[in-house]
């Protein structure tokens, strides 16, 4: 079965979107105000959030600080609410408190306030018996969710990429800054999903709760990149000849356990484990979104890291 929404079918529902004030919630934001909502973001420093009221006209958005540890601001935070969106999500710090079983008491006091739709955004990879405790609480907070509040709807994206996300970005200024780059578990596979069209999942799923509560959805893009062709892609994009160099498995762990490494030994097993979408489970086109792929975006903003920007020449 396949979710769609028709314009404004959001009008006058009060969204929270707790952790809004990220990358994915800036767009989760966007979407659900041209779905006709008004959006109050939630996160922990609201005043770092505030540029993002010109998203909307006067009077459609609030802002008030949460942290999801605290009862008392969670409460607070979803009075209220037409549908409570979560994205909060961490690698690091009190995991459990913060995306595993915590985010239950969070879809508690969503549904104690009312609210007709819980939203949760999970990740692909999510499994209880991972060794890894990201994987780990990502699954625990799923079941916590779904005890408290049974008919949310589960999304597990794969990485998300936009023109504003922390990670192709990352490689591309690492890239115009080096002569050369490791490349970490080269053969580690992932199906990048474009950050809009998460977003207007999450919208399609506010919008039908009963199509979509209770059911869990993986969310990848039409492509199945391995992490060495994501950084060839990129620097082709780029241009500036940077010479890529897959790093063994061994070599990569003794990198991730120097401290202050761009990467960790968890981050690397959960590369090894794959972000592929499990095609089992239903996806973005039962959402009614049509994925986009990388490529249809990665040239135009790539430039911004080639020798001279826009008007430079890719060698």
């Amino acid at each position: 079965m396949s979710l769609t929404y028709r314009d404004r079918a959001l009008e006058g529902q009060t969204i929270v979107l707790i952790g809004g004030g990220g990358f994915v919630g800036r767009h989760v934001a966007q979407a659900a105000l041209r779905a006709g909502a008004k959006v109050r973001i939630a996160c922990r420093n609201p005043e770092k959030a505030w540029a993002m009221q010109t998203l909307g006209d006067l009077g459609c958005m609030d802002f008030v600080r949460v942290d999801v540890t605290k009862p008392d601001t969670v409460v607070r935070a979803v009075a209220d609410a037409d549908a409570v969106v979560n994205l909060v999500g961490a690698f690091a710090g009190n995991l459990d408190a913060v995306q595993g079983v915590g985010v239950g008491a969070l879809a508690a006091a969503a549904r104690a306030a009312g609210a007709r739709a819980f939203v949760h955004v999970s990740a692909i990879g999510a499994d209880a018996a991972s060794r890894v405790p990201y994987a780990r609480t990502k699954a625990e907070g799923e079941a916590a969710v779904l005890a408290a509040f049974p008919t949310a709807s589960v999304l597990r994206p794969s990485v998300i990429f936009g023109p504003d996300d922390n990670f192709i970005n990352m490689f591309g200024q690492m890239m115009a800054n080096l002569p050369f780059l490791p490349v970490f578990v080269p053969a580690g596979r992932l199906q990048p999903v474009f950050v809009d069209d998460v977003a207007a999942g999450v919208v399609a799923a506010l919008v039908d709760p009963r199509g979509a509560g209770g059911r869990t959805f993986e969310l990848g893009g039409p492509e199945v990149l391995t992490m060495l062709d994501l950084n060839q892609r990129i620097a082709t994009a780029i241009g500036r000849g940077t010479r890529l160099i897959p790093m063994p498995d061994g070599l990569a762990a003794l990198f991730a356990a120097v401290p202050g490494t761009p990467i960790s030994m968890d981050q690397i097993q959960l590369l090894q484990a794959g972000n592929v979408a499990n095609a089992a489970l239903p996806g973005l086109a039962d959402l009614g979104v049509a994925a986009r792929p990388l490529a249809l975006f990665l040239d135009r903003w790539m430039a911004r890291y080639r020798e001279h920007g826009r008007f430079g020449a890719r060698r």
